[in-house]
């Protein structure tokens, strides 16, 4: 066990990712609505990390379904246009917006519009046991 007077424990090297290595086409998560091209970003980044950053940029038509969330979760989008919901509660998001939904809700986003949604989007990994 460390003591007050130690130095702290050194922390992994720092992890950089470019996009093209981590992209993936695929049907999005929770219902496989259309298609989508994937992000893992933070996948990148060796155990034991703590969170996850991802993008996902969706098709016309294509979304999200509607799942439960077991932690805090944000959306964020850097282009396009989409509706958010949240325990039946929708909203619109634009580039600059982002959408904190809460630990407990079924949430879950779609495209609309004429051009794709980009998203980014961040939460805690599961705990550890």
């Amino acid at each position: 066990m460390a003591s007050a007077g130690d130095p702290p424990a050194a922390a992994p090297p720092m992890v950089v990712v470019a996009e093209e290595d981590v992209m993936v086409r695929e049907a999005p998560p929770h219902g496989a609505i259309g298609m989508s091209t994937a992000y893992r970003i933070s996948d990148a980044a060796p155990q034991p990390r703590t969170m996850e950053f991802r993008r996902r940029v969706l098709d016309p038509g294509a979304a999200v379904g509607e799942h439960p969330i077991s932690h805090d979760e944000v959306y964020y989008v850097t282009s396009g246009r989409g509706v958010v919901i949240s325990d039946g509660q929708e909203a619109e998001l634009r580039p600059g917006m982002a959408a904190y939904l809460y630990e407990g809700a079924v949430v879950g986003i779609r495209q609309v519009g004429p051009e794709p949604l980009s998203i980014i989007i961040a939460y805690p990994t599961s705990p550890r046991e």
